[in-house]
């Protein structure tokens, strides 16, 4: 029942990401026009139409699912993996990491007036250089645990957070605003080149971490039990984090930084489903896809012709349903 719904919630993100916009243009002849490329029919659409939908709507809805799926599955392996119901995504210092990348590249290029289209890859870089040094400090060795990787991670988030900071005291206030935007996330510069690049990491990275539900199910009994019934716990832990952090720095430099989704998700779809791993990922990658597609509707119609930043909608949305999943389950525990 619960995936069902689930499914039919992302079909429903689809056709509003496809539909909805400052140009009305109805579902059927999006369908028309979509059968007539595959030979069924006669188009539909005119050729402005037909840009708009294809070239601007399509590649930023199916950004936004694979962004969403990524972010919500990479959460709830987190959750998993570390045992800590408020990890997510940016736990290891991917989100510095990537923020530093972008800022170096933005304020590089000051002058110019749009983001630099280098921005993506050394951002990309910037994350999986502060993943790679969070395993090699934390990580590594007989005595590692999940306790001194997150440490490890939040010292490598402050080194990184500071060395930005340093740069952007040096920016020019035109530079300032526009890491500013990428911050805080947006889809708005999405297209199919940005989709290609993001696809093969989203598909290989969340099919990981949704493999890895029952091993994360043995340890959620902890770890040296895990390992008392066979499982090889370091091995799990760096092939989920990696996946995970992977795939998140792949999205990430592309789309900025999206907060919520990787916590929200996973914790809305442990209640419907109860909390077991092999189901919770699975549903969290359809339930993560039509989240951020529907909250990316919104945060390019609300202010029409103005867009909202899309980080800006997930926060809106997300914390005030994180605090009531936290009473909801505090109420459970009472």
């Amino acid at each position: 029942m619960v995936s069902a719904a689930t499914v039919v919630a992302t079909l429903v993100a689809v056709v509003v990401g496809l539909v909805v916009g400052p140009t009305s243009i109805g579902a059927g002849a999006i369908l028309a026009d979509l059968l007539a490329h595959v030979g069924v029919g006669h188009a539909r659409l005119n050729a402005l139409d037909g840009t708009i939908v294809w070239q601007l709507r399509a590649p930023r809805m199916v950004l936004g699912l694979l962004a969403g799926a990524m972010l919500a599955v990479a959460g709830g392996s987190y959750q998993g993996i570390f045992r800590n119901p408020l990890a997510d995504p940016y736990l290891l210092g991917v989100a510095a990491g990537a923020g530093l990348g972008a800022t170096v590249a933005i304020v590089h290029d000051g002058g110019a007036v749009n983001v630099p289209t280098w921005t993506p890859w050394l951002a990309f870089a910037g994350a999986l250089v502060a993943v790679a040094l969070t395993w090699l400090i934390g990580g590594r060795g007989p005595r590692s645990t999940t306790s001194t990787l997150i440490l490890a991670g939040v010292a490598m988030a402050a080194l990184l957070t500071s060395a930005q900071t340093f740069l952007l005291q040096q920016a020019s206030a035109q530079s300032l605003a526009r890491v500013y935007i990428w911050l805080l996330g947006s889809l708005a510069s999405a297209n199919w080149s940005s989709v290609e690049v993001v696809l093969p990491y989203v598909l290989l990275c969340s099919l990981i971490c949704v493999m890895a539900g029952r091993a994360l199910d043995v340890m959620s009994v902890g770890e040296e039990e895990a390992r008392a019934l066979g499982l090889s716990v370091r091995q799990v832990r760096g092939v989920v984090v990696g996946a995970a952090s992977l795939g998140t720095a792949a999205v990430v430099s592309v789309v900025g930084l999206i907060g919520f989704v990787g916590i929200i998700v996973p914790h809305i779809v442990r209640l419907l489903v109860g909390t077991s791993y092999r189901r919770i990922l699975p549903l969290s990658v359809v339930f993560g896809a039509a989240f951020l597609v529907l909250c990316d509707t919104v945060a390019r119609t609300v202010l029409a012709p103005s867009e909202l930043p899309l980080g800006v909608v997930t926060a809106i949305i997300g914390a005030p349903v994180f605090v009531i999943i936290l009473s909801l389950r505090r109420g459970v525990r009472s």
